[in-house]
């Protein structure tokens, strides 16, 4: 005997069959979850537990599944457009302030999901909205919570959480429009459907996917204690760090310490003081060197102008006749017979009067 459960696409609906073995070895193909079968139906109604049934007396799929092609079609389509680009995807907080939180109604989702992130970060905060995960109602609660979340101030990441179910339960997560939201919101979304083995169409949309809600606590705050252990390798590298800078320096310093400049600085002063010395002793004599030169060169040129001055000349025996007005006679035709002369001899002058011009061979 097989159960089977049948689902209308449009409304919420279930009708659950009972089926011979006999009845499902007549079925060409096997029955996959989401196939579109007709059935042939017979009720049938127990007295004494008062318990109706119905058992299939025909099955037959139909095709390979109305519901997952259609959301085969739309997933290709969203993907067509970049919805599901990995470039779209935004970076999820390190350590959230608040975590919106949209999941059902006191559910098992939402108790994984906020224990095991106060167990991994106890000071974790959470804004939730509890709505319909399932049902016709599902998506525009869904949507609304999303709205609100996204609008809030203080929240750094929203999880859409719901435990796992059946194909036909996981339908609002595959929804166009709720598709469409998680894509235009500017916070971070993190899908928590079902199982591992699920994959709504949100999954493809949401900024990170967690396989389990219990999975999207771990993803999205980060663990206290390992976080204490980073902190602490962080410190001691550091102190490490600051250590070997301390010690580097220090050795730098005691290096330059160890300069002969820095050793015994009046060194520098002490060969400084030599050159100067050094200096001023050249300097000196240089300086005594050209006096010397040039007091023998102004010697010399005192004697070269005493021998060629005219007092000179008179000392040895010559003398200068000017005339009267002082012009200097220098030939005898300048004299005439009875002009009245001066003569300027070594001793002095005197006054003298031509007596007539000597004959041309006569000693002057």
């Amino acid at each position: 005997m097989c159960y089977i459960t049948l689902r209308d696409v449009d409304s919420e609906v279930s009708l659950s069959l009972s089926v011979y073995g006999s009845v499902m070895d007549r079925v060409s193909m096997p029955l996959d979850r989401g196939s579109r079968v007709v059935a042939r139906l017979k009720p049938d109604f127990w007295v004494k537990t008062g318990r109706l049934s119905m058992q299939t007396i025909d099955i037959r799929p139909v095709g390979i599944g109305d519901l997952l092609a259609r959301i085969e079609r739309l997933r290709q389509a969203l993907a067509a457009e970049g919805l599901f680009a990995p470039a779209r995807k935004k970076q999820l907080p390190l350590l959230p302030h608040r975590i919106g939180l949209i999941t059902g109604r006191d559910s098992d989702a939402m108790k994984d999901v906020m224990r095991n992130a106060a167990l991994r970060w106890p000071a974790v905060e959470f804004e939730v909205r509890e709505v319909a995960v399932q049902g016709v109602s599902s998506v525009a609660q869904v949507s609304v919570a999303l709205a609100e979340l996204d609008a809030h101030p203080r929240v750094d990441v929203i999880i859409i959480a719901r435990g796992g179910g059946a194909l036909e339960d996981l339908l609002p997560f595959s929804d166009e429009s709720l598709v469409r939201a998680v894509a235009m919101a500017n916070t971070p979304v993190v899908s928590a459907i079902g199982h591992e083995a699920d994959r709504p169409l949100l999954d493809e949309v949401a900024d990170l996917r967690a396989s389990t809600p219990t999975d999207a606590a771990k993803r999205v705050v980060p663990d206290v204690s390992e976080e204490l252990a980073r902190i602490r390798q962080a410190r001691a590298a550091l102190e490490r760090s600051i250590r070997v800078l301390v010690h580097r320096e220090a050795e730098s310093l005691a290096n330059l310490r160890s300069r002969p400049s820095l050793a015994k600085p009046e060194g520098m002063i002490d060969v400084r003081e030599a050159d100067i010395e050094r200096l001023r002793s050249r300097a000196l004599r240089s300086a005594a060197a050209g006096v010397e030169r040039g007091a023998v060169a102004v010697h010399h040129l005192r004697e070269r102008v005493r021998s060629l001055s005219p007092q000179r000349t008179l000392d040895r025996g010559y003398a200068v006749v000017q005339k009267e007005d002082g012009h200097v006679v220098r030939t005898p035709e300048d004299v005439p017979t009875g002009e009245v002369l001066r003569v300027r001899v070594a001793g002095g002058q005197f006054g003298a009067v031509a007596q007539g011009t000597p004959a041309p061979h006569e000693p002057a």
